[in-house]
């Protein structure tokens, strides 16, 4: 795996969303698109609270690169995310036919946090992006975020 300081700046994006949702009262996650040119496209967070369950800023991003990226500009596009996409927003980055993806923190991560703060069972099963999209180029997680990302995520679990 290959992280480099301009990812690191980009994830280091995606968790100050992240945090922002957070203060909004919304689920931690916030993501990042980003040309293959290093220009930074669209960004988000979650909005499932506030809106509905199916909210999520990398769904988000695949709906506006569908609309405002040719296929080429798509396929050379980096997302940059807080969080491993579930597999509603890895089959949407799939269909759009996106380029590399790069998370802070793996599905599994926060699936074994939420255990342990005792939040029941995911109603969807948290597959790898991998398992989705067997021909996506993912990296992750990247240790250096891990911890205030779980922060985070504790935070909204004990709010």
């Amino acid at each position: 795996m290959t992280i480099t300081e301009t990812d690191l700046g980009h994830l280091r994006r995606a968790v100050e969303l992240a945090r922002l949702a957070l203060e909004r009262g919304d689920e931690p996650f916030g993501s990042v698109l980003v040309s293959g040119a290093g220009r930074e496209l669209f960004e988000d967070h979650n909005h499932v609270v506030e809106r509905d369950h199916t909210h999520h800023p990398e769904l988000a991003i695949a709906r506006w690169a569908g609309w405002h990226l040719s296929p080429e500009e798509r396929a050379a596009a980096t997302v940059y995310t807080s969080g491993e996409h579930c597999p509603m927003c890895a089959a949407a980055h799939g269909w759009v036919g996106l380029g590399r993806i790069v998370y802070a923190v793996s599905s599994a991560q926060l699936g074994e946090w939420r255990t342990a703060w005792g939040f029941g069972p995911s109603p969807v099963a948290a597959l790898s992006i991998q398992q989705v999209v067997p021909d996506a180029v993912v990296e992750g997680p990247v240790a250096e975020l891990e911890a205030e990302v779980k922060g985070l995520h504790e935070a909204f679990a004990r709010a």
